[in-house]
C-alpha cells in the first residue's frame, strides 16, 4: 500500500524537517570552510618555501661584479648566455673598503 503525502504536516515535524536541514547545510559549510581554508594553507606555505628558495639561491651564488665592459666584448657566446645582469650597488656597498685607512 503506498502511503501519499498529507496535505498538512503538523508544527512539531515542521519544525523537525527545518533544524535537520539546518544542521546540513551547517555542516556542509563547514566542510567547505575546511577546505578552502586547507587551500590557503598550502598556497601560502608554497609562497613562502618559492621564497626562502630564492633567497638560498641568491646568498649562494658566487657573484663577479664586472667593471670593464671590454670584457664583455671579448666573452664566448657561452659564457654571455651565462652571465645574468643585477643591481650590485647593495652589494658594493656591503663589502668593506678594499685599503686599510692608516690610524695616526
Amino acid at each position: 500500500m503506498v502511503q501519499d503525502k498529507p496535505l498538512r504536516t503538523s508544527w512539531e515535524r515542521k519544525m523537525k524537517e527545518r533544524q535537520e536541514r539546518k544542521l546540513a547545510k551547517d555542516f556542509a559549510r563547514h566542510l567547505e570552510e575546511e577546505k578552502q581554508r586547507r587551500k590557503e594553507e598550502k598556497k601560502r606555505r608554497r609562497a613562502e618555501n618559492l621564497k626562502r628558495r630564492l633567497e638560498n639561491e641568491r646568498k649562494a651564488e658566487i657573484v663577479q661584479v664586472i667593471r670593464n665592459p671590454t670584457k664583455l666584448k671579448r666573452a664566448k657566446k657561452k659564457q654571455l648566455r651565462r652571465i645574468e645582469k643585477r643591481d650590485t650597488l647593495a652589494l658594493l656597498q656591503k663589502q668593506p673598503p678594499r685599503c686599510p685607512v692608516a690610524k695616526e
